[in-house]
Parts: C-alpha cells; sequence; structure tokens
C-alpha cells in the first residue's frame, strides 16, 4: 500500500511539474491560446490555385503576429454573402467598393504585380490578322469578357466601348463570359482560336500568359486600354480591433521577395508563392477612380435597375 502512495505522489509531482513553469517563466504559446481570424481570398482562377498561393502566406501571418489565421477561398459571386463572416479580406478593387458601402470594410494595402506595379488595367485584344483596328470596328461582332466582377476584365472594356458610343447590349452580336476556371485565359484562347471576334481582358494576364511562352503577342492586336485602377488589395471588416489591423497592415508591407516561411516541410518565400511583388500603404479615395468607372457602367454598388 505504502509502495501505491508513493507512485501516486510521485506521477503527481511529474505531471505538476510539466504542466506549470517555473517562478518567473511564461509558460509557452499554443495555437489554442491565440485569438483566430479569417481572411477571405477572391478566387482568381480556380479555388485550389487561390490556396496553393496563399496558405503559406496566412501561416507567415500566423507567426508573426501570433495569432491563428484561416483562410477561406471565396467565389466573387459570393463574397457579399461571406464578408460578415470575415476579419480580413483580399479582393480586386471593385468588390472593394462594394463591401466598404456595405459592409464598412476599409481598405489596408494594395498588391503590386507586374509591370503597372500596385494598378491594374483592363484591354480589348482581337487577333492581329482580324479588320478590327478601332473600338468603332467592334460594332457588329462578338466578344467574350471576363467574369463581371472583374473590373479590368468586364467593367473596364464596358466603359471602353460606351466612351466610343457602342452599347454592349445592342451594339454587338453577341457576348458572353465564359464558364469554369481560368475565365481570363479563356478570353484570350477564345480569340487565338478565332471563336470570338475580340475579348476583354487584364493587360497582365496577356503578359504573363506570353512571359509562360502560353501565347505569342504578336499573334494578338491591343485595340484599346482603359484607364489603370488599383489592383487587389487586403483590407479589415469593423469587428477587427484598430491596433491589431496596423499591425497586420505592417506586417503584410514589411514583406520582401526575400521573405520566407516553413510551409509543409519547405522553405518558400512568400510573395513568390503568392505571385506577388509586394505591397504598398494605399487610402480608401485612391479607389475612387474605381466608383467613378462603376457609376458610368452601371455596376454595383451604383446600379440602375
Amino acid at each position: 500500500m505504502n509502495k501505491i502512495l508513493a507512485a501516486l505522489c510521485l506521477l503527481l509531482i511529474l505531471t505538476t511539474s510539466c504542466s506549470t513553469p517555473p517562478p518567473g517563466q511564461k509558460q509557452t504559446d499554443t495555437k489554442q491560446d491565440r485569438p483566430t481570424y479569417r481572411i477571405g481570398y477572391m478566387i482568381c482562377n480556380s479555388a485550389n490555385e487561390t490556396k496553393a498561393r496563399f496558405e503559406p502566406f496566412t501561416t507567415y501571418l500566423s507567426q508573426q503576429l501570433n495569432a491563428n489565421f484561416e483562410m477561406k477561398a471565396i467565389d466573387t459571386t459570393n463574397f457579399l454573402s461571406e464578408v460578415d463572416g470575415l476579419d480580413f479580406t483580399h479582393t480586386n478593387s471593385l468588390l472593394y467598393i462594394i463591401m466598404n458601402r456595405f459592409h464598412g470594410v476599409d481598405v489596408l494595402a494594395t498588391e503590386k504585380k507586374d509591370s503597372l506595379g500596385s494598378r491594374s488595367q483592363g484591354v480589348i485584344i482581337a487577333l492581329a490578322k482580324s479588320n478590327i483596328k478601332t473600338v468603332e470596328d467592334l460594332k457588329g461582332k462578338t466578344m467574350l469578357f471576363g467574369p463581371t466582377l472583374a473590373p479590368t476584365g468586364f467593367m473596364s472594356q464596358v466603359d471602353i466601348l460606351q466612351q466610343h458610343g457602342i452599347d454592349p447590349e445592342k451594339d454587338l452580336a453577341f457576348y458572353t463570359v465564359p464558364k469554369g476556371s481560368f475565365k481570363h485565359e479563356q478570353v484570350i484562347f477564345g480569340v487565338l482560336f478565332e471563336k470570338f471576334d475580340a475579348g476583354a481582358i487584364p493587360i497582365s494576364d496577356v503578359e504573363n500568359m506570353a512571359t509562360d511562352s502560353k501565347i505569342d503577342m504578336e499573334d494578338l492586336r491591343i485595340v484599346a486600354k482603359a484607364e489603370p485602377i488599383p489592383y487587389c488589395n487586403f483590407a479589415v471588416t469593423q469587428k477587427v480591433d484598430p491596433a491589431f489591423a496596423q499591425k497586420f497592415k505592417q506586417t503584410v508591407l514589411a514583406i520582401t521577395p526575400e521573405t520566407t516561411v516553413e510551409f509543409n516541410g519547405e522553405r518558400v518565400k512568400v510573395l513568390k508563392r503568392a505571385l506577388a511583388d509586394g505591397y504598398e500603404d494605399t487610402k480608401d479615395a485612391d479607389f475612387d477612380v474605381v466608383r467613378e468607372m462603376a457609376k458610368r457602367t452601371n455596376m454595383p454598388p451604383y446600379q440602375k435597375f
């Protein structure tokens, strides 16, 4: 009996010494002790691609900010129904101004990528060998657009057409938006394979596909370019403490091309995996150009039925 009591006492001592830190020493932080924040990432090409790009980014934020960040890849058409369950968002500029107006979301930083940096630009393309050389030549032709909530894959091109006296609903023979994933690539191939006379596309997608040798720029003609507008961005919802939101912002702005994170057993470069060149400080007024374009083209959040 004495041996049993002695064993129980020893077990109690060992358990206590393992679970309670020595005096003056802080207890080791665990993931359960950290606050949890949800980031909604807009799906650009596919859900799998979005996860592959931003899972390491999200892991890096968790480590730097001593919090549990959870990512969710969300389609553009579902973002407004999901935003109330999010703490931070990563979307295009059109979705931002919609959420800013209706949900009080506030922008933190704009993504930099490709030749235009923190700006994006919509263009209209046609085959170089076609007779479409001006916007006016598009009357009576067919067009393939990007997603309707893609500001430089749909709204910008509608703005171009309207400024040249062309009503897409009346003056084009036919237009549509591709289904499925990688819609922007489908637009370019739709023109190259002569399924449509012209296409609406962000210029960065044309440049990237040319760089990846998927297309030859000499086969295409850029018929028109829209006004450059802010690119994708991080924003914060009203439920997040402003002080923590500023820490999030400064952490994102401080990321460089050399910043790495341990992810799934390998050391990866955060920006390279996210297909970004960096982030820069921005303010809500920088998006007024998007608001004006949305008003001209009867797009949300200013559409009139």
